[in-house]
């Protein structure tokens, strides 16, 4: 397919900035590694700073910002500045254990907004992070209402029959308008050694949206990392998300969650739990990011 340079590919599309795999937090499912002894990986802040300005031009208008911990990272707050300036709407996926003044800032600049997860009561929640982190997150979600920073959270349950329904009143009641319910995705340290599956994604990656990783690698969202379809350190973004390494990849999903319904791999689940209002037929798809998503990159 040739694609003339002004020609967005992907108008309105979504971009994953993956940023790193360090965090404060050692969730035992989180679904790429990510915790204190990871790293930033090799992507400089000129190389994001390109991939930001490419996904622009290639018709991306959303990115989300996560990683692991987005805060920690150095050159975080610049590059989100970088993105507004490009008109990209932004959402920062963060664990919110600590923000800095200059993040408070930062997140009440017009067209950013944040995210995170919860894991219901201080218990539940310390035992998942493997920290005594539930003060500071709940105490940070209630301090980003107060400041009227657009906040959506994820009330994340070890099974999809659980309703996360006391969560979701907690969360009400500070204030949060947007939570939504989802369960622990059999990837990374939640796969338990088990190979990654295609019929536990949404079947909509790739589709108007992509991630790139801490090393520039390319994938058709967070959850496929292993289907990988270029390093944006080897050329530019859109010849990526238009070459045939993303069809060949997005053809394998979408065979996939056709195919192994049922298989031992594990049952095809969508993005919204049964237990939450179903999409219009017309919005079948995972549609993450800002504003509001069901699909969260730390299932």
């Amino acid at each position: 397919m040739t694609v003339l340079a002004d020609t967005p590919i992907i108008s309105d599309g979504f971009l994953w900035v993956d940023l790193t795999r360090k965090c404060q937090l050692d969730c035992g499912h989180c679904h790429n590694g990510s915790g204190p002894t990871g790293t930033h990986g090799t992507m400089t802040v000129e190389d994001w700073g390109r991939v930001l300005g490419e996904a622009a031009s290639a018709g991306v208008r959303h990115v989300q910002f996560t990683g692991g911990e987005v805060t920690i990272h150095p050159d975080a707050a610049t590059l989100i500045e970088r993105a507004r300036d490009l008109g990209l709407r932004v959402e920062v996926y963060s664990n919110m254990v600590h923000l800095t003044e200059r993040w408070w800032t930062l997140l009440q600049r017009e067209g950013v907004s944040l995210a995170t997860s919860y894991y219901g009561t201080e218990d539940a929640h310390n035992a998942v992070t493997h920290r005594n982190s539930h003060a500071r997150t709940r105490a940070n979600i209630e301090r980003a209402v107060k400041a009227g920073i657009p906040i959506r959270v994820s009330v994340i349950v070890p099974e999809p029959t659980h309703t996360g329904e006391r969560a979701r009143e907690q969360l009400k009641e500070l204030g949060v308008t947007s939570v939504r319910v989802d369960h622990v995705r059999p990837f990374g340290r939640a796969a338990g050694g088990k190979a990654p599956c295609t019929d536990e994604l949404c079947g909509r990656c790739g589709d108007g949206r992509a991630s790139v990783g801490p090393d520039g690698e390319v994938s058709p969202c967070v959850f496929s990392t292993w289907l990988g379809v270029g390093n944006v350190k080897d050329g530019p973004l859109r010849n990526i998300l238009d070459g045939p390494a993303m069809a060949q990849a997005n053809a394998t999903i979408r065979r996939g969650v056709r195919l192994t319904i049922g298989d031992p791999c594990g049952p095809y689940t969508p993005c919204a739990p049964e237990s939450q209002p179903q999409p219009k037929p017309d919005d079948e798809e995972c549609s993450p990011g800002f504003p509001g998503s069901s699909c969260s990159p730390r299932n």
